[in-house]
C-alpha cells in the first residue's frame, strides 16, 4: 500500500538557516534501531546565536509539519547549531531594521512566530528540547513549547524584553508560571536575570542538566555556578551563579578546559530510547493530554499578545531593538532608561528625537 503524505508541501526551499536530520534511535550501548528515527531540527544560526529569522521561522514550522508525519519518527530532537546558543530568540538585526516602526508587518511577523509555537505544541511526536548553550528571549519560550529539555550545564535560561524594547508575550508569560510558579515567573519576566541550567533543574523548568567541560580528560560540573547546596545569609543556595573570586577562578577553569557535547548527545538519546519503549498511541495521548495545560494559557492569549506586540514596535520596540542593534560593547546595547521616564513624566510624545536622545551612545 502506498501512504498518503500529509506535509503541507512537498518540498520547501531553504537557505540553510534550520537543518532536518533523520537519526537512527539508540539503545543503550549505542546500537542504532533498524527501521526507526529520532528528527533533528537543527536552528543554524551560530553566528547570531541561532537567532530566528523570518524565513527560519517558516523552515521551523513546516520541518515540525514534517516530523510530525513521519512514521518511522519516534521524537523529534529540537536544538541549536554549536555549543554557545540554542536559541537566543528573534533576530534583533531583522527586528531593528525591517519590523521597527512598521506594527502591521511585525504583526504578520507575530503570525507566523504563533505558528511556530504552535507547531511544536500540536506535534505528533514527543518533542525534546536539546540545550546546547543560551536559550533567551523567544528561544526561551520555543523550548518551553517543548515537552522535555536536557541542558548542557553551561547554558542558562531566561527573559530579555523589557530591557530592549519587548514582553515575553511569546509563550514565556502563559508557559512560565506552569514550571515555576506565578513570583519566580515574574521575577524572570521583568528583570530578566538569568538563571543557570542548575537553577532551572532545580526549579522543574528542565529534566536535566548534563556536565559537558572537559578538563585534563575529565567531565567536571559548571564552575561558575553553585552546584552544592549551600547555606548563605540563611537562605538555601544552589544553582546561583558564583561572584566574586569563586567567578574569577571558575571563568580560569572553563578557559583551560573544552566543551564536549557528548554527554548531552547521549542523555537525549536515553530518552528517546525510553520513549521508543512505549505503546506508541498512549505515549501521543499523554503528552497532548499534559500538554493542555500549556495551551489552555496559550490559546487564550496569543491573538492579543500578537496585536499589543504589533503596536509596540512604533514605540519602546523600536526603540530598544535599535538600541541592541546598532550599539557596540564599549558604549552598551541598553537606552537610558532614567533619561525615557524623565522625559515620558515630561509629556514628550513617541518621536525619533525621542528615540535617539536616549540612544547609548547619547548617554
Amino acid at each position: 500500500m502506498e501512504f498518503q503524505s500529509h506535509d503541507l508541501v512537498d518540498s520547501f526551499p531553504s537557505d540553510g538557516g534550520v537543518l532536518f536530520e533523520k537519526r537512527p534511535v539508540k539503545d543503550p550501548e549505542g546500537n542504532p534501531i533498524e527501521g526507526l528515527y529520532n528528527a533533528w531540527i537543527t536552528l543554524h544560526n551560530p553566528k547570531q546565536f541561532n537567532s530566528y529569522t523570518t524565513a527560519m521561522v517558516k523552515e521551523t514550522i513546516l520541518n515540525f509539519r514534517r516530523a510530525s508525519s513521519s512514521r518511522d519518527v519516534v521524537a523529534a530532537v529540537f536544538t541549536g547549531a554549536g555549543d554557545k546558543a540554542f536559541c537566543t530568540g528573534g533576530n534583533t538585526k531583522e527586528y531593528a531594521e525591517y519590523y521597527a516602526g512598521r506594527p502591521e508587518e511585525y504583526r504578520q511577523y507575530m503570525r507566523l512566530f504563533n505558528d511556530m509555537v504552535s507547531a511544536i505544541l500540536e506535534c505528533d511526536k514527543p518533542v525534546i528540547c536539546r540545550v546546547n548553550g543560551m536559550r533567551i528571549g523567544g528561544g526561551q519560550e520555543i523550548g518551553m513549547a517543548c515537552d522535555y529539555a536536557i541542558a548542557s550545564d553551561l547554558a542558562n535560561f531566561g527573559q530579555a524584553g523589557p530591557r530592549h524594547g519587548s514582553v515575553a508575550d511569546g509563550g514565556a508569560t502563559d508557559f512560565l508560571p506552569l514550571f515555576v510558579g506565578v513570583e519566580r515567573a515574574m521575577v524572570s519576566c521583568t528583570l530578566c536575570e538569568p538563571w543557570s541550567a542548575y537553577m532551572a533543574e532545580r526549579l522543574g523548568m528542565i529534566h536535566r542538566a548534563v556536565p559537558v567541560l572537559k578538563v585534563d580528560g575529565a567531565f567536571v560540573r559548571n564552575p561558575l555556578v553553585i552546584t552544592d547546596t549551600w547555606l548563605q545569609d540563611g537562605r538555601i543556595v544552589y544553582g546561583e551563579f558564583k561572584t566574586g573570586t569563586d567567578a574569577a577562578d571558575g571563568k580560569a577553569l572553563l578557559k583551560s578546559g573544552t566543551i564536549d557535547l557528548a554527554p548531552l548527545d547521549q542523555v537525549v538519546e536515553e530518552l528517546a530510547f525510553k520513549l521508543l519503549n512505549t505503546f506508541p498511541g498512549c505515549i501521543t495521548k499523554s503528552v497532548e493530554s499534559i500538554r493542555k495545560h500549556k495551551l489552555l494559557h496559550w490559546d487564550r492569549n496569543r491573538e492579543s499578545n500578537r496585536a499589543w506586540l504589533a503596536l509596540n514596535m512604533m514605540t519602546e520596540g523600536k526603540c530598544g531593538f535599535r538600541a541592541f542593534n546598532e550599539g557596540t560593547k564599549e558604549l552598551g546595547r541598553e537606552i537610558d532608561f532614567a533619561k525615557l521616564r524623565r522625559r515620558l513624566a515630561q509629556d514628550t510624545a513617541w518621536t525619533d528625537e525621542l528615540i535617539e536622545s536616549v540612544m547609548p551612545w547619547n548617554r
